[in-house]
């Protein structure tokens, strides 16, 4: 998902002086994060210990520390019928590509060591403990709410979304902030990955060959095409053609919205998830964008920030077996009531976290490159390579 697809969906969206920086920044954040997840974020984010189903405590909203290098996890230890060390592996990969979807909001002129201790940061007080709180199980804070969230929705892309929200803001825009694509061939490659590749995360999210899973994997696809089809249309409307990069954007949007429903919604869910997110992510990506002028740069708000919180919201209403959901006769108020609260809050946390560690490293190493650094490409500037010889 990370590498190739995210890197390659982002790479073609560049200037090309700047795709060799693109790539390195998820190629890094790959290795980088794999290290802190098997070291300390895997404990952070599913141990167990001190938890209490119905107690509110420490260990209800970060994990504690006895799983860390991955102590336990033999050959022999289990989540639920799978061996440890393959769900271990799973949800390092949800590890990897949040901290990577928030690259496309500050290319082009983001320090590099400024990104390499944002990621950190961004991981150990963002990702881990909202991870625990919504996937940990009985006794995490948002799980005995009852919150639904079957692949990411909040834990991936409300955090990543609305950290890349504002730090693109305090990063400050580019020199040159038009969106001039180097390669759409590149990005459509990128973009046919991911949605491949999503299958693996939302499928897979069922940790168990069956019935769910098969299901998971329809309403993914349903989705993606939904959303497709409707930013398509869309630009087709106000620009008098069809965009290619409309499609490959509203495919991503349609597969951000269905991530937290999949494991609960039916066919008819996902096509109303599919259309709102085509229309309201377009909505954020553009409209929205241009007229608070900040510059998100690759539109990870727009697509996941508010196709993460639209279909975290949206699965409330849909996991009802009125509209073909699998959570039987559930109070839609009640459990839209649930979603909302706990999306709402892991923004509000999101923020103040990330303006936090944004300050910090803004008084510290810094975070903008030069500007004579920007106007030569941070390929050059920052690793010595350029990606195409003229």
């Amino acid at each position: 998902m990370t590498i190739p697809g995210l890197s390659l969906f982002y790479a073609g969206l560049v200037k090309k002086a700047n795709v060799l920086s693109v790539l390195m920044h998820c190629f890094v954040i790959t290795a980088m994060m794999t290290l802190m997840w098997v070291t300390f974020g895997y404990s952070m984010s599913f141990s167990t210990m001190g938890m209490e189903e119905g107690t509110v405590n420490l260990a209800s909203m970060v994990g504690g520390l006895d799983k860390v290098m991955l102590a336990g996890v033999t050959d022999a230890s289990l989540v639920g019928t799978i061996p440890e060390a393959l769900w271990v592996m799973f949800q390092m990969t949800f590890a990897i590509i949040t901290p990577a979807l928030m690259v496309g909001a500050f290319v082009e002129r983001l320090k590099f060591p400024a990104m390499l201790a944002f990621v950190a940061l961004f991981a150990t007080f963002i990702y881990f403990p909202i991870c625990h709180m919504v996937w940990s199980g009985p006794g995490a804070l948002m799980a005995d709410l009852g919150v639904l969230d079957f692949a990411g929705g909040i834990v991936v892309h409300i955090t990543a979304g609305f950290a890349a929200l504002l730090s693109c803001i305090m990063v400050g825009p580019r020199k040159e902030n038009k969106m001039t694509p180097h390669s759409l061939p590149l990005t459509v490659t990128g973009a046919g990955m991911l949605w491949v590749g999503w299958f693996g995360f939302n499928a897979g999210s069922a940790a168990a060959s069956g019935a769910l899973a098969a299901s998971a994997m329809l309403v993914t696809q349903v989705s993606a095409a939904t959303a497709t089809l409707v930013w398509m249309i869309q630009d087709w409307i106000q620009d008098g053609k069809p965009t290619m990069l409309g499609a490959a954007t509203g495919s991503i949007a349609g597969l951000a919205s269905i991530t937290p429903a999949a494991g609960f919604v039916g066919v008819p869910g996902a096509l109303m998830i599919g259309l709102a997110g085509g229309i309201i992510c377009r909505w954020f990506a553009l409209t929205v964008k241009t007229k608070y002028a900040y510059d998100d740069s690759l539109d990870v708000f727009g697509v996941h920030g508010m196709g993460g919180f639209l279909g975290t919201i949206l699965c409330g209403v849909f996991c009802s077996e009125l509209f073909g959901g699998n959570q039987g006769a559930v109070s839609i108020v009640n459990q839209v009531g649930v979603q909302t609260l706990c999306s709402v809050a892991t923004v509000v946390y999101t923020l103040a976290a990330t303006w936090l560690i944004m300050k910090g490293i803004e008084k510290t190493i810094g975070l903008r490159v030069t500007d004579g650094d920007e106007l030569v490409g941070l390929d050059a500037a920052e690793h010595g390579e350029v990606s195409y010889i003229d």
